[in-house]
């Protein structure tokens, strides 16, 4: 079913996106062995309303964890209907050392969360530049210079931001994104020095979020349950990390032989192309372009990244005064350059289902643009 997307909530500002319990799960069941005798920082998150709060207060003594904290923010709804302290608009944290005889998983109520929640908050009050509970704060940076992990749903707007703070401080995080954001300059070189990666239970299709009663539901994905609770789909969903697990180290297994006419290169840079990930040839060791859900099976041992293919990030071979074309292939009148830096080939009818987008200006030819490519090269194995 077609949802929403995370690009859509950055464009509009909406960051109220709350990640389902099982989704959670679905995830940390994969990293245990990295928590125990550590601090986990949920710096985006109302404990009262945030399923990480929720999952890490549950099972803190199950993953041996020495310290929990969490920092609610300013726009939180519930900062702003709820008065903790006597007053609305409160923003604070909480910090977790220990939690005695509270061992079974059944048993921790979101009656007890709150009542733990109560005793042990205290007051945020930001500061000149940021408001309260604002991950750049100097009260947050400092608990996030505590901490040893941050797991959390960031805010989608501020993605490069955040992601940026987390590599200044060098820390352990595991967090929710866009697939697209594989594709920022801020983020992509962090992928290609395996120094951010994939996580494992979310590869395809959308992912269900809660969202405040008053968010747009114009998303064709929606439904409200029997509590009044609203919930939109969201589309590109990815978990992103630096934290280590054996997935990303399975080589993708290749069955298709290289030929030219399946795999054409592209005509501003040496390298071919492939749509799909599994069409990957097994016999071609030379520069190719994949799509980006490639990341989904990339293996390190197996692949190396070499390039994004979009304009500023890819070194193109020629450029073009390309006259772009409507979707039926028909004149526009209006010109780009390199096919809006973009990689791409010539349009042949034999292989090419859809219109060709440009027209060389020059020379009259139909050009295919390439939706966004990741270049790879497959590393020789004498295994």
């Amino acid at each position: 079913m077609a949802g929403g997307s995370l690009d859509d909530a950055k464009k509009n500002k909406k960051d109220e996106f709350y990640t389902q319990l099982c989704d959670i799960e679905n995830e940390l069941k994969h990293y245990k062995e990295h928590f125990k005798d550590k601090v986990v920082y949920c710096n985006c998150d109302d404990p009262r309303e945030s399923n990480f709060f929720k999952y890490f207060i549950r099972n803190f003594n199950r993953l041996g964890l020495k310290k929990l904290i969490t920092t609610t923010y300013i726009n939180s709804p519930i900062a702003k209907t709820e008065d903790l302290f006597g007053e609305r608009n409160v923003v604070y944290k909480v910090s977790i050392n220990k939690l005695e005889d509270i061992n079974d998983y059944d048993l921790i109520t979101n009656e007890l969360i709150n009542k733990i929640v109560k005793k042990r908050a205290k007051k945020l009050f930001g500061d000149k530049k940021y408001k309260p509970g604002d991950f750049r704060s100097n009260e947050c940076v400092e608990l996030l210079k505590q901490a040893d992990i941050v797991v959390t749903n960031p805010p989608f707007s501020l993605f490069r931001e955040y992601v940026a703070k987390l590599i200044e401080y060098d820390k352990k995080f595991l967090i929710i994104g866009n697939i697209n954001a594989i594709s920022y300059k801020e983020i992509f070189p962090l992928i290609k020095d395996n120094k951010l990666w994939l996580g494992i239970s979310i590869h395809s299709g959308d992912r269900e979020f809660q969202v405040p009663k008053d968010y747009p539901l114009n998303a064709a994905g929606f439904r409200t349950d029997e509590n009044g609770n609203n919930f939109i789909r969201v589309k590109g969903v990815r978990w992103f990390t630096n934290l280590e697990h054996k997935k990303r180290h399975e080589e993708l297994d290749l069955y298709k032989k290289y030929n030219p006419q399946e795999f054409p290169k592209f005509d501003n840079y040496d390298a071919i192309n492939v749509d799909k990930t599994a069409d990957i040839p097994c016999d071609y060791y030379e520069p190719m372009g994949v799509p980006i859900t490639f990341l989904d099976k990339y293996s390190p041992e197996q692949f190396e990244i070499l390039e994004l293919g979009i304009v500023g990030s890819c070194n193109f071979t020629c450029n073009k005064k390309m006259e772009i074309l409507d979707k039926f292939g028909n004149a526009t009148g209006k010109f780009t350059m390199n096919a809006k830096g973009t990689l791409y080939r010539k349009w042949d009818k034999n292989i090419d289902k859809k219109p060709p987008a440009f027209k060389d200006c020059e020379t009259g030819d139909l050009y295919q643009s390439i939706y966004a490519r990741i270049l790879i090269k497959r590393i020789k194995n004498e295994n």
